[in-house]
């Protein structure tokens, strides 16, 4: 399942839409960038089914054609670093960040708390950084394909399908 993959995503785009650039860790070099980057990571993730074994009930498609729903939550820890070649880009940057974060998720991923440590050196990439967490509750929703039974990907709540 892609699933976390989708949660990694809509934290890049939200961060990307408020003006941060952003990747997934271990896509790239920071240094790389010429303003403050970001890089996201699924750190910790646990799941469980909603409603009755992941089955949420039946809805109407376009053509009049009922699909069954189903559902999954994930409690997901994620895991932030942003670097900058000066400190205070890298405090505003933060900033940003947590701003997007508060306000630009996508419906189906609910913050719940963040966590900052300090700025520090990073001696690797010779870039100041700073490390910070959130902790969200993650909502996707599936649907089957009618008379087959069979089960679409389970997609983040509030995301485009690609």
């Amino acid at each position: 399942m892609n699933g976390l993959n989708q949660v990694r995503d809509a934290v890049i785009d939200a961060l990307k839409n408020a003006g941060i650039a952003a990747m997934a860790a271990y896509e790239g070099e920071a240094k790389e960038h010429e303003g403050p980057v970001a890089s996201v990571d699924v750190a910790a993730a646990e799941g469980k089914p909603v409603g009755l074994s992941g089955y949420l009930g039946e809805k109407r498609d376009e053509s009049g054609s009922v699909r069954e729903l189903y559902g999954m939550q994930m409690d997901v820890i994620i895991s932030l670093s942003v670097r900058a070649t000066k400190a205070s880009e890298c405090e505003t940057a933060l900033e940003v960040a947590a701003g997007a974060l508060m306000e630009t998720l996508p419906a189906g991923l609910k913050l719940e708390k963040m966590s900052w440590n300090g700025i520090a050196w990073d001696k690797a990439t010779g870039m100041f950084l700073r490390k910070g967490s959130a902790a969200c509750r993650a909502v996707f929703l599936a649907e089957d394909l009618g008379d087959t039974g069979t089960l679409l990907d389970f997609i983040l709540k509030g995301t485009i399908k690609k």
